[in-house]
């Protein structure tokens, strides 16, 4: 681990989703398939059209909700409350118990930064007995810049993020599993960490096949535990 220490607490981002807990068992395919019965229904097409119409927005856009707003006048706030509700989430929620208490112990003020929507982040952080640990969740509905949706890795949303809540960037550090997104954190001066314990095994998401062994210059760190973090700011006695 090459983050340097500092004088001062850093603050952390923690992405959710394949950082915090095993999405790629318990909520990818979930939502897959929730988000093809949205196109499926709203837009009259058949299961495969509206399947390859989801990837092919995930694709082009980062976001499949980011096409259908675009080109479909989708109201974002109806596609994340219906692609969502997940109904049986929490039973299948998997998280390290080693993971939880290095969280729990993990110095310094922490926010939930995901692309997911508000109250499904609540959920998943209330079923991993993470709540307490979280200052805030800063998810995709304050995401919008001059009234365009801008989720990570967007460099303007991560500006403006970070002036409203009042947190310097060369403090901030944040924990990602997705590359893109950490590039554009570093850039913005942040430091970055790329968790990468859930990735070897994950059949989606954009870093699916991704060679683990090598370190971008735009990463800092890589880790496959959460403790690995408390080890690297916490000096040892």
């Amino acid at each position: 681990m090459n983050l340097p220490h500092s004088k001062q607490s850093p603050i952390w981002l923690f992405d959710l989703d394949n950082t915090l807990h095993d999405a790629s068992g318990a909520v990818f395919w979930r939502l897959n398939n929730s988000m093809t019965d949205y196109i499926q229904e709203h837009l009259g097409l058949p299961r495969d059209e509206a399947n390859q119409l989801r990837v092919q927005y995930w694709r082009r856009h980062g976001a499949t909700l980011l096409g259908l707003e675009k080109h479909h006048g989708i109201r974002a706030a109806h596609f994340l409350a219906q692609t969502h509700q997940l109904p049986g989430l929490e039973r299948d929620l998997r998280m390290p118990a080693s993971d939880r208490a290095a969280l729990k112990r993990l110095p310094g003020r922490k926010f939930i930064l995901t692309n997911a929507p508000a109250e499904y982040a609540k959920r998943v952080v209330t079923a991993l007995d993470l709540a307490s640990c979280f200052e805030g969740i800063i998810s995709i509905e304050g995401m919008r810049v001059f009234g365009d949706l801008r989720p990570k890795p967007d460099a303007r949303m991560l500006r403006v993020v970070l002036a409203r809540h009042r947190l310097p960037a060369h403090r901030c550090v944040l924990v990602e599993d997705t590359l893109a997104n950490l590039k554009t954190a570093r850039a913005a001066h942040l430091r970055t960490v790329w968790m990468q314990s859930y990735l070897k095994h994950n059949p989606h998401g954009p870093e699916a096949g991704a060679h683990l062994h090598r370190r971008p210059a735009w990463v800092c760190a890589r880790i496959r535990r959460l403790r690995a973090l408390h080890a690297a700011f916490i000096p040892s006695p």
